[in-house]
């Protein structure tokens, strides 16, 4: 990984992040996720904070904590799991749920 995002987090680096994510091709069986939770998945990816995201789309931060926990109970159930931002970055980049244009 490379150093670290505004916010202080870990970022991966777009070449980093295609080889882990094989270039963005899913190769395993996806989650189900409703637009819903793709719409604040992708808010969260594009904020600094679950804070912001919720600011984004007019809820709390309690509703993204909470979709985020259930989007992450979804791929761990498949054996994926995605304990991270980055992590869940790279799983979503995989699964089609956005790409590294959005971000």
């Amino acid at each position: 990984m490379a150093t670290s995002t505004h916010s202080g987090g870990p970022f991966a680096s777009v070449p980093q992040a295609e080889r882990v994510t094989h270039r963005g091709t899913a190769t395993t069986t996806a989650p189900k996720l409703s637009d819903r939770e793709v719409q604040v998945l992708r808010a969260w990816l594009l904020s600094d904070s679950k804070r912001e995201a919720a600011a984004r789309l007019f809820i709390t931060e309690a509703t993204v904590s909470t979709h985020l926990t259930r989007i992450k109970a979804k791929y761990a159930a498949l054996g994926r799991p995605a304990r991270t931002k980055v992590a869940l970055f790279v799983r979503a980049v995989q699964d089609g749920h956005t790409t590294f244009d959005e971000h």
